[in-house]
């Protein structure tokens, strides 16, 4: 185990559950074939890096935060979700409004009316890069 004290270590936790929940209703959402929620489609190269990179980056700092592995496996583990936030920051952009007098309300879905999951999932990815940058960043100068 990475931190010995419990409040790094509990919020690294619950922060390393709600990731694995971020990748895996992002992938949910999008693996149907129907009309996703969104003014703008993403591309699906865009959703499988965000499942890839994103699964990468919970076994690597996983392994990390949870075995005591090296650091570099936390380093490329941070690097790997950092590409996971902005690329989930990027398919958040299919809610810009659209501009033109000719264009289109956004299409709806059975998860939500509107972004707000996608939003709040997507920024708490990048608040826990943050945390982890930082934790990742205390735990180097420590040693």
């Amino acid at each position: 185990m990475r931190h010995t004290d419990p409040m790094p270590f509990i919020i690294s936790t619950v922060l390393f559950g709600l990731a694995i929940v971020l990748v895996v209703l992002t992938r949910l959402r999008f693996v149907r074939n129907d009309a996703v929620s969104g003014r703008f489609e993403s591309p699906q190269k865009l959703v499988n890096t965000h499942t890839i990179a994103g699964t990468l980056a919970l076994l690597l700092w996983g392994a990390y935060l949870f075995f005591d592995v090296d650091w570099v496996a936390g380093f490329l583990g941070l690097l790997l979700w950092w590409a996971t936030t902005v690329v989930g920051l990027l398919i958040l952009m299919r809610w810009l409004p659209a501009k033109g007098k000719h264009a289109s309300e956004g299409a709806q879905d059975e998860w939500t009316e509107g972004p707000w999951l996608s939003m709040l999932g997507h920024i708490g990815a990048l608040v826990g890069a943050i945390v982890w940058t930082t934790y990742f960043a205390m735990d180097a100068y420590a040693s």
